[in-house]
């Protein structure tokens, strides 16, 4: 009798417990465990940021930019809180994030190089503002991708990829 209740109290606790992480709005788990904070990319052309973390709170900015980097700062359910490069924080859904790699040129105007060397010839140069998809990085260069041009330039002129950082 003894081993019949105490079976049907763990299985009732087993389902309140399966019950409560069900809950809508609760923290995310590290699915994927990928880190924070990571860069990612907007993948539609109009992306809506909002105030908080659902389709309840108010747009806040609206991104017509595909492509453009952001920071993920946090997460919560499906909901990513970004930053952008000016500093915007705000919360999008993971739907319309990418994890392809893209950065922003800053000012000055930047050289991208048919080599990662300041002496080798020079590609092209790309104004501020201007979105390279990034292909590898070493710590100090960036291998970019801009239209049909694939070019090297310095890591540090790039908003999108972290000081140091490799990117194979």
């Amino acid at each position: 009798m003894h081993l019949a209740r105490l079976l049907i109290m763990n299985f009732i606790a087993a389902g309140l417990i399966a019950g409560l992480l069900a809950l809508p709005g609760r923290p995310a788990m590290a699915e994927d465990s990928l880190p924070l904070p990571r860069f990612v990319s907007l993948k539609s052309t109009q992306v809506n940021m909002r105030t908080g973390p659902g389709m309840r709170y108010p747009i806040e900015w609206v991104y017509q930019r595909r492509a453009l980097p952001v920071e993920v700062i946090a997460e919560f359910d499906n909901w990513r809180q970004v930053r952008d490069s000016e500093g915007v924080m705000g919360w999008i859904h993971r739907s319309l994030l990418s994890g392809r790699r893209t950065a922003l040129v800053t000012p000055p105007e930047r050289m991208f190089r048919r080599a990662p060397d300041a002496d080798a010839p020079a590609l092209f140069r790309a104004a501020p503002g201007v979105v390279v998809n990034i292909i590898s990085c070493d710590g100090q260069w960036c291998r970019a991708e801009q239209g049909d041009s694939t070019a090297w330039t310095r890591q540090n002129g790039l908003w999108g990829v972290y000081p140091g950082e490799l990117i194979e």
